[in-house]
């Protein structure tokens, strides 16, 4: 009687885990206002509406806001912003934010930002060197990182 409770509350267990793995990942739909609104983010005064939108472009890969995000690592004065801006160039993957992200590694003038961004950017050749090794006739040096 007792292994047929443990059997059916581990059979539960593991069907209910099943199932909750099982979900699909939702796409996020992203449209042009979306994409407005967190570029408008990155130009306002607010410290932390400018570190909400440049994670959330990161994450969103929205390589339409590279050219604010490349001001804001260039210009800012707060470094936790610099910083957020670098990783989200480093998430958007396109030639011009790594090559961004790899300057600012050698010559921001805070060591702090400097050394974030030689991080992610050594990251980034790491993530690159594996692909090469999985995949040696793909040139992966025009894709993004995903």
């Amino acid at each position: 009687m007792k292994t047929l409770k443990i059997t059916i509350l581990l059979t539960l267990f593991l069907i209910s885990f099943a199932g909750a793995t099982a979900k699909p990942k939702s796409s996020v739909q992203v449209n042009d206002n979306t994409v407005e609104t967190l570029i408008m983010g990155l130009e306002s005064d607010n410290a932390g509406l400018m570190s909400s939108s440049a994670y959330m472009i990161g994450e969103l890969q929205l390589d339409q806001a590279t050219i604010q995000l490349l001001r804001v690592l260039r210009n800012e004065n707060n470094e936790d912003l610099r910083i957020a801006a670098a990783l989200a160039l480093y998430k958007i993957g396109s030639p011009i934010a790594i090559y961004a992200v790899k300057q600012a590694g050698k010559f921001d003038e805070s060591e702090r930002v400097s050394k974030h961004c030689a991080s992610f950017y050594n990251e980034y050749q790491k993530n690159k060197n594996f692909d090469e090794e999985l995949n040696p006739n793909k040139d992966v040096s025009k894709t993004a990182l995903k």
